[in-house]
């Protein structure tokens, strides 16, 4: 489990130094491909694009995703590729806690087209869920062909 916990860590470091510099520094909007991709600071007080859940609902069901994430990994994570996606679910979403803290409100900066603002953090959750989802089909592909 030390690929998942050093994920984890970076992962989460790196999102929470990134929201921190953010918030410090970036003060107008960044064009990098015209009005379509670039960086912009912006404030989410929901969940995931900006859905918000009333009440202590919301930060209950955060803490209460994230200990299931972690324990699944700690019970399912046997490989390296497994370690790594269930460790960047976990850093992401710690440092969106972590961001949300001081006032609430988790520090999105990347813009692309109509898309919602998103963050470091947003970004290292979804590429590890898409890398448990692609082993999860590569998997089934293999038991499949051991099948036939």
């Amino acid at each position: 489990m030390r690929v998942f916990w050093l994920t984890s860590v970076l992962s989460g470091i790196v999102s929470v130094i990134t929201a921190v510099l953010v918030d410090q520094f970036l003060t107008e909007r960044i064009s990098l491909i015209g009005d379509y991709v670039g960086f912009e600071r912006a404030y989410n007080p929901g969940v995931a694009f900006g859905i918000e859940i009333p009440g202590i609902g919301q930060p209950i069901l955060i803490l209460f995703a994230l200990f299931i994430v972690l324990w699944i990994a700690l019970r399912s994570a046997k490989t390296s590729f497994t370690q790594v996606a269930f460790g960047l679910i976990i850093g992401g979403g710690v440092a969106n806690v972590i961001d949300r803290i001081p006032d609430g409100l988790v520090t999105d900066m990347i813009q692309i087209g109509t898309f919602p603002t998103f963050n470091i953090a947003d970004s290292c959750i979804s590429i590890g869920a898409t890398i448990l989802l692609w082993e999860m089909i590569l998997r089934r592909k293999q038991l499949h062909r051991s099948k036939l």
